[in-house]
């Protein structure tokens, strides 16, 4: 899996999560994880969760950090676990970078009483994909929030670390499913 975390501040409005996103907008070719620091607003014709279309929820920040990953040949339960391992290894990542308690239910975050992070696993005709986001700041979200500022966490030495720390944690994976035997 290669790992990148790109300079350029741009919005994530959910078309990223399309087939061959990070071969097509950064030349990255394969299973990748791209990181960038940028708003956060979700048309109703790109938003994946079902469960927040129907409940007519907006999903929107002014300033996230986010993540996708794009992996083929794996089915969605395969993504679901992947963006599992992916918050899990957020939290542990946030509490010691800031010594301070994060919750984790399922695949979301949450600092005090606020939500710290986003969602989603998908899969299309050619490969499955996560998109993962976590608060920069609290500003323009429609529910209350928790955010980098307030674990005192810089964005960018975050998100190079969760980059790290995953691509490592996936060819591990990787390399685990080719050491043994068949039953």
């Amino acid at each position: 899996m290669k790992a990148q975390f790109i300079e350029k501040q741009f919005i994530y409005d959910g078309s990223q999560l399309s087939p061959l996103y990070s071969f097509k907008s950064h030349g990255i070719e394969g299973e990748s994880v791209v990181s960038w620091i940028g708003p956060c607003a979700v048309a109703n014709e790109n938003m994946k969760d079902g469960e927040d279309l129907f409940a007519g929820e907006s999903i929107e920040g002014d300033l996230m950090l986010h993540f996708i990953t794009e992996i083929f040949e794996q089915n969605l339960m395969t993504m679901v676990s992947l963006q599992r391992l992916g918050s899990a290894i957020a939290k542990d990542l946030l509490e010691s970078m800031s010594a301070k308690k994060v919750l984790r239910k399922g695949d979301d975050l949450y600092f005090e009483d606020g939500k710290l992070s986003i969602s989603i696993a998908s899969r299309d005709a050619v490969s499955s994909m996560i998109h993962f986001a976590i608060n920069v700041s609290n500003d323009g979200t429609p529910v209350k929030t928790a955010c980098l500022k307030d674990l005192e966490i810089d964005p960018i030495e975050f998100g190079k670390k969760f980059l790290s720390v995953y691509q490592e944690e996936y060819t591990d994976i990787v390399r685990a499913t080719k050491k043994v035997f068949s039953l």
